[in-house]
């Protein structure tokens, strides 16, 4: 006792007496760190770089595999490979092998979910990652280990389902998920598969639903909040049903549904689904509603879902409606028709389904943007999404092992989605399944890596930063009014501007000498044949006056700002009588392209004898010197032609041949146009 600090004594105390008090209320961690270290195993089960928690992780480990911590050590330098059990990386690397091994091992018990264990394990397992002790989850640890549990999280859009958790949870502490928030998610996951599975097995569309297709969401089913389907200028209220395969409308009669209609979304139809505006007598007044085009279609087809206040309902059948379609479209760009594989991208689907549905039962006070949570929606939108997918295909498509073959040295295999699915009892697609059947290796667990399709996200995330700082950027510069955008315009156009001005004085030989000495120069260099040099040349000149901007800006670190002289504001009748003038140009800019078209037309047609002979033997001249001449000539002859037409020699004849050709322009009349009104009623299709 007398080599015992003060300390030493008050912490035995703290243990073994009635002092507990002091501390608070003890938790199951407390316990479980007490029973380790008072148990005569402590020494061999405990690592001491590993903090409590991970040390408790590692037994509930060691337990759910029925080894000891000692054998897993011993299992894990055996398998591992060097770079992994360097004595820097092997704690945590160590801790990673524990994990996965167990959760690999317990989504494979039925009703996994429900297990308050389970969830506390998974938990607990993100905390123990960390390694720092603090009781919340960052996203790096969640990024880690949900996704080895398919239901939970999903590689590709782990890092957006955090968010989303994270911001529900109301930390202090900075971007750090609570165990609260996580279980409340765990238990809407496990919710939105009991609903998803009655929906299944449930007799709807049963006479009309191909084999294997699956019911994934209903809406409608309340008469106060049906789903209204918009035809063209007809509407008919009812109920919609999403399967794996399609959408179906069911509209509602006096006691019963009509005869469901059935929208594609796994055929190639050139299906386009975008967000669309309704209202009364084909006005578009309410951003409620989905448009749904395909080329079976003769006109598109919306789906209205009214609520009071805001396009919630809308913004998630939208989500889910593309969510199908782009799975079904992936399987199509990459070949992925029948077996494991097609089974595996719809199960992976299926699930980001079932956690948008789970989000949704956190009750969520900000708006929550589904398509970032669903991962071909995502795919969709990221740059390089095209590449995730191709690595997905990669992995899914080559992959088909059987898990009794021995797998790459310091890999492991998790849970794919499509037997995910089927652990919880929602089968989809037709592959048959067995413990002895060979199985999809897509969860493929790196410990101390990262997988070929981790890598893939993370580029195109580094990727999409770039995009949104540029984003930004656009954002600062939009100015409002026509007024204010043609200042900016014509500031940014100046020397553009300014190098065509100078060209039209050469031309116009304002200053005779200078206008002599390029036309010299320039027919030189045609004559050489050397204007693809001179392109060569400016494109040189281009690059090395950016590279020369480049090497100035890091110097100064300062980005050179357009200023633009802000015009006069103009008040609400300023504005409209601008609009009005620039639609009127508009419009006669439109009419005489029309002109020209039509007296081409009179020309081509022969409608005019005179007029077309000119015509035509202006094109046969035309057509013989580009016969008779070399390239190099013609061009020579083009521009010696356009570029001396105002010298002085030439000035006074090159005015009045072009007052001739106006004058026969003007001559010739423009072909005849008739404007036939269309019969509304001939547009009626009878039925």
């Amino acid at each position: 006792m007398s080599s015992k600090t003060p300390r030493d004594v008050l912490e035995g105390l703290v243990k073994d007496t009635s002092l507990k008090w002091l501390l608070g209320k003890q938790t199951s961690m407390d316990d479980e760190i007490e029973e380790i270290e008072n148990s005569p195993s402590a020494g061999s089960n405990w690592i001491p770089e590993l903090s409590p928690v991970a040390n408790v992780v590692n037994r509930r480990c060691s337990k759910i595999l029925g080894v000891s911590v000692n054998e897993l050590q011993d299992s894990f330098r055996q398998e591992a490979s060097g770079s992994v059990k360097q004595p820097s990386m092997f704690p945590r690397n160590f801790l990673e092998y524990c994990c996965f091994r167990a959760l690999a091992l317990s989504v494979g018990v039925t009703g996994h979910l429900s297990d308050k264990t389970f969830r506390r394990l998974t938990f607990d397992m993100m905390v123990a990652w960390e390694v720092d002790g603090d009781p919340t989850v960052g996203l790096e640890a969640f990024s880690r280990i949900a996704p080895a549990v398919p239901i939970i999280a999903d590689v590709i859009i782990c890092e957006n389902l955090f968010g989303v958790l994270q911001a529900s949870s109301s930390s202090s502490n900075g971007l750090r998920l609570h165990f609260s928030v996580y279980d409340k998610y765990l238990y809407g996951l496990e919710r939105a598969i009991k609903k998803m599975k009655s929906q299944s097995e449930s007799s709807l569309l049963s006479y009309v639903r191909s084999k294997g297709e699956k019911i994934l969401e209903i809406d409608g089913t309340v008469t106060t909040q049906p789903v209204l389907e918009h035809i063209g200028m007809s509407t008919w209220p009812g109920r919609l049903i999403l399967t794996d395969h399609a959408l179906y409308f069911e509209a509602i009669k006096v006691v019963s549904f009509d005869t469901p209609k059935r929208y594609s979304l796994s055929e190639d139809l050139k299906q386009v689904i975008k967000p669309e505006l309704t209202g009364p007598w084909g006005t578009r007044l309410f951003d409620k509603a989905v448009s749904y085009k395909s080329i079976s279609l003769p006109e598109p087809v919306v789906m209205e879902f009214p609520e009071l206040k805001g396009h919630t309902r809308r913004d998630y059948w939208l989500a889910i409606i593309r969510e199908v379609l782009y799975v079904h479209m992936y399987m199509n760009k990459f070949k992925i028709g029948t077996g494991v594989a097609k089974d595996e991208a719809i199960s992976k689907a299926v699930l980001g389904i079932l956690r948008v549905q789970a989000i949704q039962e956190l009750g969520l006070t900000n708006p929550v943007r589904y398509e970032n949570l669903l991962p071909f929606n995502l795919c969709d939108q990221l740059p390089g999404g095209d590449h995730i997918l191709q690595t997905l295909a990669e992995m899914s498509s080559s992959r088909v092992l059987d898990r009794t073959n021995k797998a790459k040295e310091g890999t492991l295999y998790s849970i794919s989605a499509s037997d995910m699915v089927s652990q919880l009892g929602l089968v989809f697609g037709t592959s048959p399944r067995s413990s002895s059947s060979g199985s999809l290796v897509v969860g493929e667990v790196v410990v101390g890596d990262v997988n070929p399709l981790e890598k893939a996200v993370r580029q195109s995330r580094k990727n999409y930063e770039k995009v949104v700082l540029a984003q930004e950027t656009v954002n600062g510069v939009k100015v409002d009014g026509i007024d204010t955008n043609l200042a900016v315009m014509k500031e940014l156009l100046l020397p553009v501007m300014e190098i065509g001005n100078w060209l039209l004085s050469l031309a116009y030989w304002d200053d005779p000498l200078k206008s002599f000495v390029f036309c010299l120069f320039s027919t030189f260099i045609i004559y050489r044949g050397w204007v693809g040099y001179v392109f060569a040349f400016a494109s040189l000149f281009i690059a090395g006056f950016i590279l020369l901007t480049r090497c100035f800006s890091k110097r100064e670190k300062v980005m050179i700002e357009l200023k633009v002289m802000a015009p006069a504001p103009m008040n609400t009748m300023e504005q409209l009588l601008a609009v009005q003038n620039a639609i009127s140009q508009l419009e006669q800019l439109v009419q005489d392209a029309n002109i020209v078209l039509l007296k081409l037309r009179a020309l081509l047609l022969s409608l005019f004898p005179q007029a077309s002979e000119k015509f035509t033997v202006a094109i046969v001249a035309a057509s013989t010197m580009m016969l008779l001449l070399s390239w190099n000539s013609l061009i020579m002859v083009v521009f010696l032609e356009l570029f001396t037409r105002y010298s002085p020699p030439r000035r006074a004849s090159t005015e009045r041949l072009m007052r001739r050709l106006r004058e026969w322009w003007f001559s010739i009349p423009a072909a005849p146009v008739i404007l036939e009104q269309q019969n509304k009623d001939d547009n009626k299709k009878t039925k």
